[in-house]
């Protein structure tokens, strides 16, 4: 296997339709062997700049290299050394499993065995089953097998966990770090903050079509400081939130949701700040969680909303 620094290296990548300009000026470089992490809201420009990558659009300009070559556009000598497992994989219902590997891998020049494909995503016992009878997070393992059985060194997967259930997404996670511990170079898309932070060595925010920070998981939540954070629900109140910013106490509140997010190095100076101060407001104040700062708030401490507000 070849050995590169970086994988990929972007520089300046821009894709405008009409009016919006989906990806603006995206420049970034991603570690062989590493699991590169594209974390933002529906309509960041996540699934843009990584169809431009994998070579299924075209960017307006910008600058590509890709396996130590640089590329106007992504073509078949790359491709056969990429796999991708899109956000949905539109699949032939009547054909078994591993009638649909063994489709796919006809594509390909060079590859993996059927069969080791199967055991790997764990769909040994599904070999004969069709793929409409196929549980959401089945179907999102063959997807992903569907992608390594040319035996890819770069594996793109655009939010390959949305819909499933907590078990079905721990199961995929197993397997993509099993493909990391193998030397495969994984770059995953993702609105959900725990994901980026359980599988990520860096994490790219994007926001706007733009990459508004990056860093490894731990870096960005330190980069925002506090030690701790503290959540309450609580009704609006305006006089309440100004009697927290004569306090200077480090606040953002979500109306919609009703919940006040603060924080501190300080916990119980803090807590108890916020409850004299509802009660002179006669605020009620519900629901108090005391926690560490995650990539949640990172990414609302740069752009001022939650992601899933989105």
């Amino acid at each position: 296997m070849n050995s590169y620094k970086f994988i990929v290296e972007v520089e300046d990548l821009r894709k405008t339709y009409g009016n919006v300009k989906a990806v603006d000026g995206v420049s970034f470089k991603i570690k062989q062997g590493s699991i590169f992490t594209l974390l933002g809201p529906n309509g960041a420009g996540k699934t843009t700049t990584l169809e431009i990558i994998e070579g299924l659009r075209t960017p307006d300009s910008g600058k590509i290299k890709i396996f130590g070559k640089e590329v106007k556009k992504i073509g078949r000598e790359e491709k056969e050394l990429i796999g991708v497992a899109l956000q949905e994989t539109q699949l032939i219902s009547h054909l078994t499993v591993k009638e649909t590997l063994s489709m796919f891998r006809s594509f390909y020049s060079r590859g993996l065995k059927v069969d080791d494909v199967l055991e790997f995503v764990n769909l040994k016992d599904k070999a004969k089953s069709h793929v409409d009878k196929l549980s959401g997070g089945q179907k999102q393992r063959l997807a992903i097998g569907l992608a390594l059985i040319n035996d890819p060194l770069l594996l793109f997967l655009d939010e390959p966990t949305t819909g499933l259930d907590p078990q079905a997404r721990r199961s995929v996670w197993d397997l993509l770090l099993q493909l990391k511990k193998q030397g495969k170079t994984i770059v995953l898309t993702t609105h959900y903050m725990e994901e980026a932070e359980f599988l990520a060595d860096w994490v790219c925010i994007m926001d706007n079509g733009k990459i508004i920070r990056e860093g490894t998981p731990e870096d960005l939540i330190k980069s925002i400081g506090g030690e701790s954070v503290i959540e309450v629900d609580v009704e609006e109140s305006q006089s309440f939130l100004n009697k927290l910013k004569e306090l200077e106490i480090n606040y953002t509140y979500n109306p919609k949701h009703g919940r006040l997010l603060v924080k501190t190095n300080n916990v119980l100076e803090t807590i108890d700040s916020i409850l004299k101060i509802a009660r002179e407001c006669s605020v009620r104040v519900r629901n108090e969680i005391i926690r560490q700062p995650n990539l949640e708030d990172v990414f609302l401490t740069l752009t001022g909303r939650q992601l899933r507000e989105e």
